[in-house]
This record gives C-alpha cells, structure tokens and sequence, in this order.
C-alpha cells in the first residue's frame, strides 16, 4: 500500500508541476511572447516537461524517506521578457501565474473536500485523494513563493522592486543552488505550519 500512495503521490505532483509551468507559458503569451508556444511546452504532454531529477528522483526520495514534504519542479517554460507587451506587468504576470494555477487547483480541491463531509462523502479513498492534491500543490505554491532564484518569489520580489535592487539579484542568482540548499535543509520547517493552517483552512481537515 506504501508503494501505491507513493506513486499516487509523485503522479500528482508531476500534473500539479506541469499545470504549473503550462501557466507561466500562457501568461507569457497572453502578454504577446510566443517562445514557450513555439517551444512545444504548452501541453499536457509530461515527456516535454519532465526534469529527470525535480520531477522523479527528488520526488520518489522524499517520499519512500519519510520526510513529510513531497515538492519538485519540471523544466522551466522559456519565454523571452523582451516580447512582453508591457515588461514589468507582464514578467509579474509569468512569475506569479504558476503559483496561482497552485493555489487554484488547492481550492477546488479542498472546497470538494469541504462539501463532501457536508454530504457525508467522506470515505477514506476520496479524503486521501483529494487531500493529497490539496496538499502537493499548496507545498508548490507556498515553497515557490520563497524569493530565492530560481523560485518564482525571487521573479515576483524584483519586478516589484526598482533597478537598484539588480546587483542583490545578480548575488542572488550567482549563489542560488547553496541558499536553496541551505533553506531546504534548515528552513523548510519554519514554513510547514503555514502549509498545514492553509491545508486546514480550505479543507475543515487538520494535515
């Protein structure tokens, strides 16, 4: 049974990345940059999207571990910000666009979570289902949000901040493999309580 929630699990978080690449993609050509169109990445397709390491090794290692956290990441969509019809809007737009397809895909869920005890559909399958898809994509919204590069909260915090932040940036971005790292392993924690209050939030359900 272990072996089958872990598949479960890595199954939705593979959709739930790939849904979340797929809306940076769209945002970027809503505001009129065609790369990751041309590129062949606005699919469902996952061989387009898979990162052998982010999608599968991470993900099936956190989870046969125990560690309590399921998170990874595809391949970056591509998009060009010099396309953009409207630059900062539109690099704001493409960073923030995957979080909120997260958030999104977490509220639907646990709004289903919700109704379902009110209607006493409750049985455990579907309470461990949609709970697990409540969960994966909060831990990808809320762990994409932490503005560290390549992290989509580092896109958002500098398209909001003016040009004399770039020199922070560039830091940011020449060390961002050893701070990412560094925060996993030592600060993940500090953030968990926020995912679970979430969790229980749109769910009525305590993680």
């Amino acid at each position: 049974m272990q072996a089958i929630d872990s598949v479960f699990y890595i199954a939705v978080l593979l959709l739930s990345v790939i849904i979340h690449e797929i809306s940076h993609g769209y945002a970027a050509l809503y505001f009129g940059d065609q790369t990751a169109k041309l590129a062949g990445r606005l699919t469902l397709n996952p061989f387009k999207h898979l990162d052998p390491i982010g999608s599968v090794l991470l993900p099936l290692f956190l989870v046969l571990s125990g560690s309590g956290i399921v998170f990874g990441w595809a391949k970056p969509v591509p998009f060009n910000p010099f396309n953009l019809r409207d630059q900062k809007k539109g690099v704001l737009a493409v960073a923030s666009a995957g979080i909120l397809a997260n958030l999104f895909i977490a509220l639907v869920f646990g709004l289903l979570i919700r109704f379902g005890i009110a209607y006493n559909f409750d049985s455990e399958p579907f309470i461990f289902i949609t709970s697990a898809i409540v969960i994966v994509n909060l831990v990808l919204a809320v762990f994409n949000l932490v503005p560290i590069p390549p992290l989509d909260g580092s896109k958002i915090l500098f398209a909001l901040l003016p040009p004399r932040f770039r020199a922070l940036e560039f830091f940011l971005e020449r060390f961002a493999i050893f701070i990412l790292v560094v925060f996993i392993f030592f600060f993940w924690q500090k953030i968990a309580p926020v995912i679970f209050y979430l969790f229980n939030l749109l769910t009525g359900l305590t993680f």
